[in-house]
């Protein structure tokens, strides 16, 4: 893949309805302060495809828990992240895909909102049975532009209906429901939320939290998420990677002005529906007694735009979900069968991989539309900041393993899967909590626990990664090194070291020569099959040529011999002279621009 089309695509998987729903919800309910995850995540796909993407190239992985079995051998720490990316797609990215889409279609048509979740589904699994990871970039790459053309589009509607920019400021802080909770702060907008960095004891950001607590969870997401460097490992060279960061981090200044703003506004213009305060009242218009805060970009779409553009904007939604659904099933898929289930099953044929995956991708699903009424009542009814603090509690602890794997090369498998499973327990625990004792209303005094009461989740995610950090450090140096196999071309010093043609040199537990051994068994067995395979092509009915179509398996055509092989990975760094030196100038500008936006809105 081109530049384009690999930024386009990250840009494309990580804005999802969820994206379109919970940023304008957030901006409705507290200003611009959640935007500083968007601009966050500008600096960190850069790191991606400056630092760790030319390590990932190097050790020549298709996985991020494949990376991490060569990098500190063995299995568990791989089966442990494996399961644990399983989990978080469930909890922050297919749930609340599928309930912020549904919510949009719920009122738009007035469906009832699980009907709306199996539509969406049916639609989506359409134009996925057939297709690979290619199909689904060439897809992200167009529905990019649906999206941005739609939002740019309400976003101009939006404006000239509120009277400009400075109408809007003004407005913001006039836009006080009439029914509200007297004596109370329920639905007064915050006197800073037009500031990025707030209050770092009493604000609902806390500006320390902003700046590092913020960052170590979404150095997972841009920088060791499946889903994410899938995307740039498809880039058919280094340079071509960089350039698909570059346009990635560039798209993202975009939903500030295209779907933050624009939720602020549909506070101004509906004040009483989307700022209601009264729970009786919020359960009457949207359903939510917590808050109607997410409808605000619905609600824009239903009453500003005339019908042809309406249109336009339910296709923008339906592209945005199905394009991050789509890249979230290819990848959950392609871990759970090739790092989870190929470890029990080493013998498994393409069919039953193939079966296996979609299998897998509706038991997620299923999980998954069962936890859309937890995701509908955390966080005050905002979905956004619902997501961010998940991912506080579950994911620093690898962004820790993944950073001291690639920079440290004294970091061991023992050091790693101690800091990863303690500090996940950790984390584990502040989540339960969490969701044992919910943020209580504007009107009620907060008697939560402590931990909860005073300990900011992204302070927490600070506390969290040092304790992490320190386990990791502690137990790796109290034990062995690891071997110059697991350093050579699996860190960042040594990605350039010459490449060791080894089968299966990272294994702890397995010698070689039982890795060899399984390896001769497993040829054997597959082809074996393949012969089997073809000896029964003719026996096929069409009710199973039909189901192959259906699960995007292409039969063997009679007369060929034997399936071309795989393509090599490529692993080499090498970078033109002349692109490198326009990537590295682009860097800069890129940085300065992201330094420049974030102090303006401090």
């Amino acid at each position: 893949m081109t530049w384009w089309p690999v930024g386009a695509s990250l840009f494309a998987s990580n804005i999802g309805s969820g994206h379109f729903i919970g940023l304008a919800g957030s901006g409705a309910a507290a200003g611009i302060g959640a935007i500083a995850y968007e601009w966050n995540g500008m600096l960190m796909v850069l790191l991606l495809g400056w630092l760790f993407l030319p390590i990932y190239i190097a050790s020549g992985v298709t996985t991020m828990p494949e990376y991490l079995q060569k990098r500190f051998g063995g299995r568990r720490t791989q089966l442990f992240i494996t399961v644990l990316s399983l989990f978080i797609y469930i909890f922050t990215k297919i749930s609340v895909d599928m309930y912020a889409g549904a919510l949009f279609i719920q009122l738009a048509l007035q469906w009832n909102i699980y009907l709306a979740v199996i539509l969406l589904l049916a639609v989506t699994a359409l134009y996925t049975v057939a297709g690979g990871l290619a199909a689904v970039i060439y897809t992200d790459a167009a529905q990019t532009a649906i999206m941005l053309v739609g939002a740019l589009t309400l976003m101009g509607f939006s404006f000239a209906e509120v009277g400009g920019w400075n109408a809007m400021i003004t407005g913001y802080f006039d836009a006080i429901p009439a029914v509200r909770y007297p004596n109370s702060t329920c639905g007064i907008p915050r006197e800073d939320s037009f500031h990025l960095f707030r209050d770092p004891v009493t604000s609902d950001l806390p500006w320390p939290g902003v700046l590092i607590g913020m960052s170590v969870p979404s150095m997972w997401y841009w920088c060791s998420d499946q889903v994410i460097v899938q995307r740039s490992l498809a880039a058919k060279t280094l340079t071509h990677a960089k350039g698909g960061s570059l346009l990635a981090a560039y798209l993202k200044i975009i939903p500030f002005f295209a779907v933050m703003l624009p939720g602020m506004i549909s506070r101004i213009l509906f004040t009483d529906d989307v700022a209601c305060a009264d729970p009786d009242l919020c359960k009457e218009i949207c359903g939510n007694p917590v808050g109607c805060s997410d409808t605000a970009y619905a609600r824009l779409v239903m009453e500003l735009l005339p019908t042809g553009l309406r249109g336009l904007m339910m296709a923008v939604m339906i592209a945005a979900l199905m394009s991050s659904l789509t890249s979230i099933f290819n990848s959950a898929s392609t871990i759970f069968t090739m790092d989870l289930w190929m470890t029990f099953r080493r013998r498994a044929t393409e069919w039953e991989l193939m079966i296996v995956g979609r299998v897998f991708v509706l038991v997620l699903v299923c999980v998954s539309v069962l936890w859309i009424p937890i995701v509908q009542a955390s966080q005050g009814g905002q979905l956004f900041i619902y997501i961010q603090s998940i991912s506080t509690y579950l994911q620093p602890p690898v962004s820790i393993i993944f950073l001291m794997g690639c920079f440290w090369k004294r970091t061991n498998e023992k050091g790693a899967f101690w800091g990863l499973t303690l500090g996940l327990l950790v984390g584990c625990i502040r989540m339960l909590l969490d969701f044992i004792y919910p943020v209580p209303p504007c009107y009620e005094v907060d008697d939560r626990p402590a931990v909860l009461k005073y300990v900011h989740y992204l302070y927490f995610s600070i506390v969290l990664s040092v304790i992490t950090l320190i386990i990791v450090v502690t137990v790796s140096l109290a034990t062995e090194k690891p071997r110059p196999e697991q350093i050579t071309r699996l860190t960042w010093f040594t990605r350039n070291d010459p490449v060791v043609h080894k089968s299966d040199v990272f294994s702890v537990e397995t010698s070689q020569a039982m890795e060899m051994e399984h390896s001769q068994t497993d040829l054997e067995f597959l082809s074996n099959n393949s012969a089997d395979s073809l000896s029964s092509e003719k026996k096929r009915s069409k009710l199973v040529t039909a189901l192959y179509w259906l699960c995007g398996m292409e039969q063997e055509k009679e007369g060929a011999s034997e399936a071309p092989p795989p393509p090599a990975v490529v692993c080499t760094l090498e970078e033109d002279p002349r692109h490198r030196l326009i990537v590295n100038i682009n860097l800069l500008i890129c940085l300065c621009v992201t330094v420049f936006i974030i102090g303006y809105w401090a």
